[in-house]
């Protein structure tokens, strides 16, 4: 009896530390939060009955007193399942708990005086013959709520039917104790049921909140993904190419990082992240082509040193224009990364490109990687002012460029690795 007693009061405690969770707790409505509490506050109600009832001392003149209690205890009992269901999210369930307490409290108020579901004599409480009344309430009860669970779970993408099941075998064991051999132990699993039916649905809410959030960043990658392409082929139509230029530019430069890192060149400065910015990023390189007239960009000659030195304008204003267009639409790192690959790709290793004349390693790794795949890209196409070289003919120009034109760590991958850019 002692450790019965015991458990009953561990019982309350635990439902107010979930009272209190709950109404500390933003993740859920005003409403959701209502049904929360009132489910604890019914679990309370009721062990609070069980204890005023099984506490041991009895007194018999406290009969009608405890009658009612129980009369309450009985017709809350079995709402149980209806006050679950409304804290999980299913609508409609404030007209069904009313009545479900109303046939309750109607069944048990009738059969009180007779003592048909309980009574309470000189020893006490003691069952009636149509005990089986309150069980079949308790029975559909349990049902409700688990047809309940399964209907919020369909609700999510994350359905967890081993947390249902759990659930069940708890409530359940706490049942057919109290129906087969009369060890009153049902709140205790009705407590920690509730617990597990909040933990349940406030891991389900988390969950989708996570998919939600992982599907809208992927669609907001998507969306920067067709802005950056789109604004790229459009500064590529306008120097008389088809748009191929800033796809093909993206492949070899996703080749070229990943052959890279196989090789294990610049160690931990390229990982999937680095891959996947180059990737998306590389087809702004020339973004900064919105500066230069088409009679420079379409000419089909050779330009004198004035028009290239408009030409080089591109670059130094690259990262400029990409700051002014995707402002607001992507992060700093993105903008920077995209910044770095615009103004730099023509810088050399020697410290004889533009725009700065930067040198080395002082050239961003992602501009130096941009270059080769943007020379190489130049060589084996047509262009208006030259055929295409052939592949062997590209390559060895990369070649002869190691160390002058290009990193020539990075002209090694690209040379042991040439079949691929074929």
């Amino acid at each position: 009896m002692t450790f019965y007693m015991s458990a009953i009061i561990l019982t309350e405690l635990m439902m107010i530390a979930m009272t209190l969770h709950v109404l500390h707790y933003s993740g859920f409505t005003r409403e959701q939060k209502a049904w929360y509490v009132l489910t604890f506050a019914a679990v309370m109600l009721c062990s609070a009955a069980e204890f005023a009832v099984h506490c041991g001392r009895y007194d018999v003149k406290f009969a009608i007193p405890l009658t009612i209690l129980t009369v309450l205890q009985f017709s809350t009992a079995p709402l149980l399942g209806v006050l679950f269901s409304g804290a999980l999210g299913l609508p409609g369930q404030k007209k069904i708990a009313i009545w479900f307490f109303v046939a309750n409290f109607v069944a048990e108020t009738v059969a009180a005086p007779f003592g048909w579901v309980f009574s309470f004599g000189a020893d006490g409480y003691s069952r009636g013959k149509l005990f089986l009344i309150y069980e079949a309430f308790y029975f559909v009860s349990l049902v409700y709520l688990i047809v309940s669970m399964v209907r919020v779970g369909r609700k999510f993408r994350n359905r967890d039917t081993r947390t249902i099941a759990m659930i069940l075998v708890i409530l359940v064991a706490g049942i057919v104790p109290m129906t087969v051999f009369k060890l009153n132990i049902t709140y205790i699993a009705i407590a920690i049921g509730a617990s597990l039916c909040y933990i349940y649905y406030n891991d389900l809410v988390q969950q989708d909140i996570q998919a939600a959030l992982v599907a809208n960043q992927a669609a907001l990658s998507r969306m920067q993904s067709h802005i950056i392409t789109g604004l790229a082929s459009l500064i590529e139509n306008r120097d008389v190419e088809t748009g191929e230029h800033v796809l093909r530019t993206g492949v070899f430069v996703e080749m070229l990082t990943r052959d890279a890192i196989r090789d294990g060149v610049y160690g931990e400065q390229l990982n999937e992240q680095f891959v996947s910015k180059m990737t998306t990023l590389a087809p702004m390189h020339d973004i900064g082509k919105i500066v230069v007239s088409d009679r420079i960009l379409r000419k089909p000659g050779r330009l004198t040193p004035e028009e290239f030195e408009q030409m080089k304008m591109h670059a130094a204003v690259g990262g400029d224009v990409i700051r002014e267009v995707l402002e607001g639409v992507t992060n700093d790192d993105y903008l920077s990364f995209a910044s770095d690959i615009a103004t730099y790709h023509h810088e050399r290793w020697d410290g004889k490109g533009y725009p700065k004349g930067l040198k080395g390693e002082q050239i961003p790794l992602a501009a130096r990687i941009m270059a080769i795949a943007d020379v190489f890209d130049a060589l084996v196409s047509q262009r208006c002012y030259k055929e295409p070289f052939s592949f062997d003919e590209s390559v060895k120009i990369i070649e002869e460029g190691a160390g002058t034109q290009f990193d020539p760590n990075l002209v090694g991958v690209f040379l042991r690795h040439r079949s691929e850019f074929r």
